[in-house]
């Protein structure tokens, strides 16, 4: 093979692979934080935990919204003192207050970042878009646990309040996909 047929096949395949890793780039990003923990990023559970101890740590709820979601955000409670390995439902409300239907999606994270990847959520509104229609409400479950290994991990072990925090951001409407046809017509 001769030095241009290199050059030529680098800059054909050089640009396939890019746009290709464009694509992967987020999915395969939000699967590393969500194995890891990285940026506050919880685990989703597969199932229950092994057990439940005596040891407590103290879960803080906070809700947000971005400034062109016209919606009332809130968590039920604002606190719970949970024993690690315990399934805990918690809940939070929204409402639109504006006076037409909005949609909007949440995206979450846990703080101390370090202790996100022990927090592990069984179900979750996250990542589901909502629609409200004006002046409607909806309470949001959200069934967690903590894990018990966050106790015995030498970076965490110190960790006693944990805070789950929600951000709705608006969805923008998808542009309508339908094709119009136009036909010619003779006079």
């Amino acid at each position: 093979m001769n030095k241009n047929t290199k050059i030529a096949i680098i800059a054909t395949v050089a640009p396939i692979l890019m746009f290709g890793a464009a694509f992967a780039g987020v999915p395969l990003y939000k699967l590393f934080c969500e194995k890891t923990g990285y940026g506050g990023t919880t685990t989703i559970a597969r199932k229950n935990a092994d057990g439940v101890s005596d040891k407590i740590v103290h879960v803080s709820f906070d809700s947000n919204v971005m400034p062109d979601v016209k919606w009332e955000f809130k968590p039920n409670q604002n606190n719970l003192d949970v024993k690690l390995g315990q399934n805990v439902l918690a809940f939070y409300t929204i409402k639109n207050t504006s006076d037409k239907p909005v949609t909007a999606i949440a995206e979450y994270n846990v703080a101390p970042h370090k202790a996100a990847i022990y927090f592990q959520k069984l179900e979750c509104f996250c990542f589901t878009n909502q629609t409200l229609q004006p002046g409607q409400s909806l309470e949001l479950p959200v069934l967690f646990f903590v894990d018990k290994r966050i106790a015995d991990d030498a970076t965490t072990k110190d960790v006693k309040d944990l805070t789950l925090s929600y951000t709705f951001m608006l969805v923008k409407p998808k542009k309508d996909a339908s094709v119009e046809v136009k036909t010619k017509t003779k006079s």
